[in-house]
């Protein structure tokens, strides 16, 4: 039997719309063999939403995708899924699915495709790589795509970063994330992201903390969004307060990412605790290492 697991994904990266994420330790784990024919889906670990255990599984249509790409036959599956990654909180969730897949079918079909060549078919399927990119890839990845492929770099983030995850009780879901957001910008604001995005990237590659606060403002997104999540300036602002070195929301949201140096975690899961205790929607504070290596396979 085939062993993946596969890390959750913060993206949408301050000003990094559609084009950066990373990737922290917390994981979905997936275990797949072929059976005679038909299919076989088990749930380990009861989720928010139902996940679904017939062919409309997200898993099983990646797999199902990849079989019909390669233009090989399809086999009988029998699937195993355990997910730790919530479910429509901006934490990768599907992106999850759709790499755990594809690798899964990889695997499976004798590894016809390079980790590359899926993070292509990957990119495809979700519409943009900033999910599934640190997924397969582990770090920090840089994004962009066209109608016919998808370029990315990967980053190492500064080892004493920690990533603090704000996970509230309701979801936002990527439609409605999106439904509120404008047709179009004004120059002025695309340059200001465009300078953000520029300054966020050298400064994690040069390990300067004191320019973060400034690289992960954005006028792309998350001040269209914040009428979506009850209680997110308040939350930025005491998140500086307590020491972090830049908030930003996490993927299409719900979810509230603060980036944290380890010198000053301690205090601020602490601090940043009691304030969360005090709102509604019974925030959760996690704090996660990034993740440097990506999806993981394994047989057992």
């Amino acid at each position: 039997m085939i062993h993946i697991q596969i890390p959750a994904t913060s993206a949408n990266m301050g000003p990094g719309f559609d084009s950066i994420g990373v990737a922290v330790q917390l994981y979905n784990h997936i275990w797949v063999e072929e059976q005679t024919d038909g299919l076989t889906i088990e749930v380990r670990r009861k989720q928010e939403l139902e996940v679904p255990t017939d062919e409309t599984n997200l898993i099983y249509q990646t797999m199902k995708f990849f079989y019909e790409k390669k233009e090989l036959p399809m086999p009988g599956i029998h699937l195993i899924q355990e997910d730790y990654i919530p479910m429509v909180r901006g934490l990768g969730s599907s992106a999850a699915c759709i790499v755990g897949g594809l690798l899964a079918a990889n695997e499976l079909a004798g590894r016809p495709c390079t980790r590359d060549e899926l993070a292509q078919m990957a990119a495809m399927l979700e519409g943009h790589p900033d999910n599934s990119n640190p997924a397969l890839f582990g770090g920090m990845v840089v994004g962009a795509q066209n109608e016919k492929e998808m370029k990315y770099v990967r980053l190492e983030l500064p080892e004493d970063l920690v990533f603090a995850i704000m996970v509230p009780d309701f979801p936002v879901s990527t439609a409605a994330s999106r439904g509120v957001l404008p047709d179009s910008y004004t120059r002025k604001d695309v340059v200001f992201n465009a300078s953000r995005a520029a300054l966020l990237v050298a400064s994690v590659m040069t390990g300067n903390y004191e320019n973060f606060d400034m690289a992960m403002q954005d006028k792309v997104h998350q001040p269209y969004r914040a009428q979506l999540i009850d209680g997110m300036e308040g939350i930025f602002r005491h998140a500086k307060d307590f020491g972090a070195v830049a908030s930003y929301l996490s993927g299409a949201g719900s979810t509230l990412m603060a980036m944290v140096t380890k010198e000053k975690a301690e205090r601020f899961e602490r601090e940043m605790s009691a304030y969360l205790g005090t709102l509604p929607h019974n925030w959760k504070l996690q704090l996660l290492q990034a993740d440097r290596v990506g999806a993981r396979v394994e047989r057992e």
